[in-house]
């Protein structure tokens, strides 16, 4: 899968072109790369090809919603609109992908827009003045895409087994059991004298229990 980029695509309908531009230069002037389609002649497998691979890597997409946008039932904007949405799909929940900008005083329960855009929270840029919110939101949207792809920080502070085997620690009555099961015996050289003189006594009284003899007593 293509890695995406940093780039901001901006989608709009051919009517809303210099509202678009004025968004576009807002989003240059700030640093950030911005795909604007200016071609005044649409068309083409190559430049179809372009603009389905634009939108495949982009970091951000910006449908331009207008009036004008919305009288129009058919128009490339609306492939690019689909195209965008499907890639969203795609995403997980929490992947900032798609940020709708309406140009004018079209509210969203009145827009012939995709459902995915009505999930979404829209922000205003009239006649494509675009206010310094906007770009700082564009802004903070590409920075959490570029650290999302750089994958979660390594785990750290977490103990490893030090051998195979279960990893749940045993309790302390497990830890005392262990211990007396594997520790040898041990006894002081007084202790182990005084039990082979009691082997010895009880030898000698079985001996003379055998022979019939009685046991003195001293």
């Amino acid at each position: 899968m293509t890695e995406p980029s940093h780039a901001v695509f901006l989608s709009y309908a051919s009517q809303d072109a210099e509202a678009a531009q004025r968004i576009c230069d807002a989003l240059l002037a700030a640093g950030i790369e911005v795909w604007f389609d200016q071609s005044e002649l649409r068309g083409g497998d190559a430049w179809d090809a372009a603009i389905r691979r634009q939108i495949r890597s982009c970091g951000l997409f910006i449908p331009v919603i207008s009036a004008n946008a919305d009288a129009r039932t058919e128009g490339y904007f609306r492939l690019e609109w689909k195209l965008a949405v499907d890639r969203s799909h795609l995403m997980a929940s929490d992947r900032a992908f798609l940020l709708p900008v309406v140009i004018d005083d079209l509210t969203e329960s009145d827009a012939r827009v995709p459902d995915r855009f009505r999930e979404l929270q829209w922000m205003s840029a009239l006649d494509g003045k675009a206010p310094q919110e906007l770009v700082e939101t564009v802004q903070r949207l590409l920075e959490t895409t570029a650290a999302g792809r750089s994958g979660l920080a390594p785990e750290t502070g977490r103990s490893q087994p030090s051998h195979a085997g279960s990893s749940i620690a045993p309790n302390a009555g497990d830890t005392v059991e262990q211990s007396i099961a594997v520790l040898p015996f041990t006894a002081s050289p007084t202790r182990m004298v005084g039990r082979l003189a009691e082997l010895a006594a009880l030898e000698t009284r079985l001996t003379q229990a055998i022979s019939g003899r009685p046991q003195l007593c001293l």
